[in-house]
């Protein structure tokens, strides 16, 4: 295996076509195709699949080029710090599950870092995307929740992928809604008392298990429940029909603003919140930067 070979992965990867990738690599195709299949024998498994439509990636293909572009892209690193000598963009990448507060921290280490010299990504989506973009390594750290219902689950995934779990802190359940709405001046709620308001909850696509719910309770037969794509229609949603989510009720107005609020839930139940992360990976100095600015939320936890 050589970092050449490597760069090829990730090359046909992005054009999705041996003929392009040629191309932008400067090289025949024979000559390439020769290499990913030279590659392919030595790993002993296919990385890509070929068909008259074009060229895809495996799944086991898929794991393999996070890795080569983590390997790729360190390299790059060392390259300019102590040969070429030269500035390189270093990167972070981040998924989570729908958790303002999460984005909030990562304004923070924007701020911090600047965007000069590093490349940064955000990944607001499906709590299963989020498993799989840390296991492809498109993220370095993912941030999503576990509770007594989908911790057994879940952390047999992970375990399955190459993952672990770090806790941060843990929380109450809150009932998250418009200032609006009729509950919000409420100390504490029954979930029976929000029966009459519908319950909005994140999409999960394919995966809509109970397990990959981002809201506890999931399993609750609600009299009315709406799913979203996006946390600017669930926020619209709250305001317009007086909708409500079940969330950590730690609450950033700086980016959703003053209108809404978080009622405590009575109920046992609680929510860990942490990030997972690959077992065989240093975190990187961006990355624990990042982990130290979710930290600081835990002083924002409802009681």
């Amino acid at each position: 295996m050589t970092l050449n070979q490597l760069r090829y992965i990730i090359a046909i990867s992005k054009e999705n076509s041996l003929n392009d990738a040629a191309k932008k690599l400067f090289i025949s195709q024979p000559s390439l195709s020769s290499a990913v299949h030279a590659l392919e024998q030595e790993l002993g498994f296919d990385i890509f699949v070929r068909s008259k439509s074009g060229i895809s990636l495996t799944t086991k293909g898929s794991e393999f080029l996070g890795y080569a572009r983590s390997v790729i892209e360190q390299y790059e690193i060392l390259d300019a710090k102590y040969v070429s000598k030269t500035n390189v963009k270093r990167s972070f990448h981040v998924s989570m599950q729908h958790y303002t507060f999460a984005v909030n921290a990562f304004v923070n280490l924007i701020k911090e870092y600047g965007i000069d010299e590093y490349e940064f990504g955000i990944h607001e989506t499906k709590t299963y995307e989020v498993i799989e973009n840390v296991m492809n390594q498109k993220s370095e750290i993912g941030v999503l929740y576990l509770n007594d219902y989908n911790k057994n689950v879940l952390k047999k995934i992970f375990g399955e992928d190459g993952l672990k779990f770090t806790p941060l802190f843990e929380c109450s359940i809150y009932a998250y809604m418009s200032k609006k709405n009729p509950l919000a001046d409420k100390k504490e709620i029954t979930i029976e008392e929000l029966d009459d308001y519908p319950c909005l909850a994140f999409e999960q696509g394919e995966h809509n298990s109970f397990y990959f719910a981002e809201e506890v309770l999931s399993t609750y037969e609600y009299k009315r429940f709406i799913r979203v794509n996006d946390r600017a229609t669930m926020l619209n949603l709250m305001v317009g029909i007086n909708g409500y989510t079940l969330c950590s009720g730690i609450i950033c107005e700086d980016l959703n603003g003053t209108d809404y609020c978080a009622v405590k839930l009575k109920t046992d139940e609680k929510m860990t919140i942490g990030y997972i992360s690959r077992k065989a990976s240093v975190i990187s100095e961006m990355g624990q930067k990042y982990i130290d600015e979710l930290s600081k939320y835990k002083e924002n936890i409802l009681e």
